[in-house]
């Protein structure tokens, strides 16, 4: 049996990551949001999320918009037998990267939250790069 290669192991780390986003942050909007409204056809609009709930939600979204781009560019530089310590270091900035900002941005820490999407997207583009290289 072939030995799976570190890059899809931290592919499946970043699955995790959104898994555990998407339960933290159902979790804290039903502290503001009843369970009747979620168990319903929620034909009223979303009430609205604030605190810690309402950047849980936040970094939700922000994970849901970078995590495909993520995956597609890894899976592409698989296929292309692109795999390399390029890709190595940019998918373990990209998932440590993930993992970090999520507690950061619950906690309402400004500047180094950024810092660390930033840090994120570096591993994002590393990935991609390899495509090319």
């Amino acid at each position: 049996m072939p030995q799976t290669a570190p890059e899809l192991l931290l592919l499946g780390c970043a699955v995790i990551i959104g898994i555990v986003q998407l339960m933290w942050a159902a979790g804290a909007a039903r502290g503001q949001q009843d369970l009747k409204w979620a168990g319903g056809p929620r034909d009223e609009p979303k009430p609205p999320l604030t605190g810690v709930a309402g950047r849980l939600d936040r970094a939700l979204r922000n994970f849901l918009e970078t995590f495909p781009l993520f995956a597609a560019a890894l899976l592409a530089a698989y296929l292309a037998g692109k795999l390399g310590s390029t890709t190595l270091w940019g998918a373990g900035l990209y998932v440590a990267g993930r993992a970090v900002y999520v507690p950061l941005y619950a906690a309402g820490v400004p500047i180094i939250r950024s810092m660390v999407w930033g840090v994120s997207m570096v591993g994002l583009l590393m990935v991609t790069a390899a495509i090319f290289l």
